[in-house]
């Protein structure tokens, strides 16, 4: 064997196997994973509530949170009990048959976001997609829209995935560059701007698909009027509003669903991430009759969605919700992190925004990259991840605590004071 191969074979190699270093792992990695993502050079082998430990036994404040996919922490005791609980069990039979955890799981979705029905899929990017199929068919059969022409309006700087009908509506080139040919049927208009919503909308728009809040944009809040307004727009034009809240829904910006800030009930809800909590891939798309009820058997569905283990686990985050201080967690210490981050503007960073537990940072780019500054904050024990350029975003776990926010955050502070230091003319 190679002397990759060789610590390949020694990690799978059973308990009595060797410790890869840091160097090891990334370098194993490097050589045989596919290179569609570009890790800050951190392995991680063990969470606890908002704290990762990695292999040479560093320890981590998590303000990432798997992109919101941790909302409760690592390893929270309830989910992992009720996952247990669910592995001596039963854990696939597929959508052939019934499981005694699906029906409790999809009361309990449906209720929490005040709809009629669940369609359970796995990953979100599944989930935005079986938004815009049930759109479309609703445009034919409710709606009356000629066949193969519903069209669905999106806005500019939007992430709902990377399957190819998705990336066919990115604005990001690294989206979609070299994955033609695209979908067509959709329609981009500038974020935040409800005129042009509007003005997108004829008599094919089947849809207007958008994130309450836009995550992988920078942690982007809309104007306070925008999302009322695209609802009136949608009420007017006959249009399903489809509110994509698969990082901002469940708790993360201190609502069950991030619509509520601004008074505005979806036609559609598509969630994800957290949902899972943070131990498997779960997502679902929720509706009242009239919407979902447009499918019949054979026109969708998933091997894996609705599974008995996604049931149990999901039923205990919407439980976890609906009973325990969570919300109440995000907002007050959402209140905090606001009030921090806004001491960066003038010492580091040029703006900052957010929601909630959920803030984006965008540096001075002068200074440094978004990357470089997530390398410089790893190296002083926090996690956090850049996009688009000189933009980082911050989405501790829900479970954080008061002091441990304010101790990641003094690290921000001196990383973007040292940055200021040698800075020329600083």
């Amino acid at each position: 064997m190679s002397d990759m191969r060789s610590l390949a074979h020694a990690a799978g190699g059973g308990p009595e196997a060797p410790t890869m270093s840091t160097t090891e792992h990334i370098a194993l990695a490097e050589t045989y994973s596919a290179h569609n993502y570009d890790p800050i050079p951190v392995v991680i082998t063990q969470g606890e509530g908002a704290w990762v430990t990695d292999v040479e036994g560093r320890r981590y404040l998590d303000c990432l949170a798997g992109y919101s996919a941790m909302n409760f922490g690592h390893r929270h005791p309830e989910l992992i009990a009720a996952a247990h609980r669910q592995l001596d069990r039963l854990t696939l039979t597929s959508r052939a048959f019934y499981n005694d955890q699906f029906a409790p799981f999809v009361a309990a979705l449906a209720e929490l976001t005040g709809k009629e029905r669940v369609l359970p899929m796995n990953s979100g990017a599944e989930a935005v997609e079986t938004a815009i199929k049930v759109a479309r068919k609703w445009a034919y059969e409710v709606k009356a829209v000629p066949e193969e022409s519903a069209s669905v309006v999106v806005a500019g700087g939007n992430f709902h995935g990377r399957t190819t009908t998705i990336v066919s509506f990115s604005s990001d080139p690294d989206a979609y560059t070299g994955f033609g040919p695209y979908t067509p049927g959709f329609r981009s208009v500038p974020y935040g701007d409800a005129d042009a919503v509007a003005a997108a909308i004829d008599a094919t728009t089947a849809a207007v698909l958008v994130e309450p809040i836009q995550g992988e944009g920078g942690v982007i809040v809309p104007p306070p009027d925008y999302l009322p307004r695209v609802r009136e727009i949608c009420d007017r034009e006959g249009v399903l509003l489809i509110a994509d809240e698969v990082q901002s829904g469940l708790g993360r910006t201190g609502t069950v669903l991030a619509c509520e800030h601004f008074g505005v009930v979806a036609d559609v809800y598509v969630l994800g991430k957290a949902l899972g909590g943070g131990i498997l891939p779960v997502s679902a798309v929720t509706a009242d009759t009239g919407v979902l009820g447009v499918l019949r058997p054979g026109q969708h569905g998933s091997t894996f969605g609705g599974n008995p283990l996604a049931c149990a686990v999901g039923y205990t985050v919407v439980q976890m919700l609906r009973e325990g201080p969570y919300l109440d967690r995000a907002r007050r210490l959402g209140e905090i992190l606001a009030a921090r981050v806004k001491e960066f503007v003038g010492a580091g960073a040029v703006t900052t925004r957010g929601l909630g537990l959920w803030a984006g940072i965008d540096v001075d780019p002068s200074l440094a990259s978004g990357r470089q500054l997530c390398e410089l904050l790893a190296e002083r024990g926090v996690l956090a991840k850049d996009t688009h350029g000189s933009t980082i975003r911050l989405s501790p776990p829900l479970v954080i605590e008061e002091d441990e926010l304010h101790w990641g955050l003094d690290r921000v502070a001196e990383v973007l004071a040292r940055l200021r230091r040698r800075a020329p003319g600083h």
